[in-house]
């Protein structure tokens, strides 16, 4: 791997992060509801939607209840992975509107590079499995290319790309270092629905050994994935 510093790895990590990519995709829902229609802009939070959905539903069924894959060690999509594959192709599509098909096909590659750096971070990081960081950003990816695929034609109403290029980018910088308790919130969920008092945990899971030992108290779910340990982040 890369030999480069760990806070390198850190800030290319936290472009994959909630607290940044959840505005990003917001934003881009708004610039696209102005400048094109509507229906664009709800075509993509619907396909963002499914594919935040489909993270959700493989981390709640380990966390809730151990379901993964040992063999690979896959207990969930990595949502930086996703998150960062979806969402950068598609801000650069948005911001090269107007530019040349083979440009703006460039910008979507360069959204879906960023991406994969990001997920290649994860497991620098410890953060996640190969597995989780691919299958991430493999459905970041095919969310990014079916919106682009569809609405490639697509003409706007006159929205400045200057503007929007500058605003994403703002957004972009000042959110970088923001973090968001996803995974509390997700496992706080996963206890609720699974009836269980404490999560399932990756090292005890790839052993085959029960969720918990007797009177071993849970991680505060209050940690957010940056204050815990490595083996712990890779649930996240």
């Amino acid at each position: 791997m890369p030999d480069l510093p760990l806070n390198l790895w850190t800030a290319i990590t936290n472009l994959g992060g909630a607290g940044l990519t959840f505005p990003l995709a917001f934003a881009i829902a708004l610039w696209l509801a102005a400048g094109y229609s509507w229906r664009m802009a709800a075509s993509w939070l619907a396909l963002l939607g499914a594919a935040i959905g489909l993270v959700t539903l493989t981390k709640i069924a380990f966390l809730g209840w151990g379901v993964g894959v040992r063999s690979y060690d896959f207990t969930g999509l990595s949502g930086h992975a996703m998150m960062s594959t979806s969402v950068y192709p598609v801000a650069f599509f948005l911001m090269l509107q107007g530019a040349r098909p083979k440009l703006r096909a460039a910008g979507v590659a360069l959204g879906l590079a960023v991406g994969v750096v990001v997920a290649f971070s994860r497991v620098v990081l410890d953060a996640h499995s190969p597995s989780e960081a691919v299958t991430g950003t493999i459905v970041g990816a095919l969310t990014a290319l079916v919106f682009v695929r569809y609405w490639w034609d697509a003409r706007s109403g006159g929205i400045s790309t200057a503007v929007v290029a500058i605003s994403l980018a703002a957004l972009t910088i000042a959110l970088h270092d923001v973090r968001v308790p996803t995974h509390r919130w997700v496992t706080d969920i996963a206890l609720t629905v699974s009836g269980h008092e404490q999560p399932f945990v990756r090292a005890k899971w790839k052993a085959n050994r029960p969720i918990r030992t007797p009177g071993t108290p849970i991680a505060p779910v209050s940690q957010t994935r940056d204050t815990l340990t490595p083996a712990a982040q890779r649930h996240a």
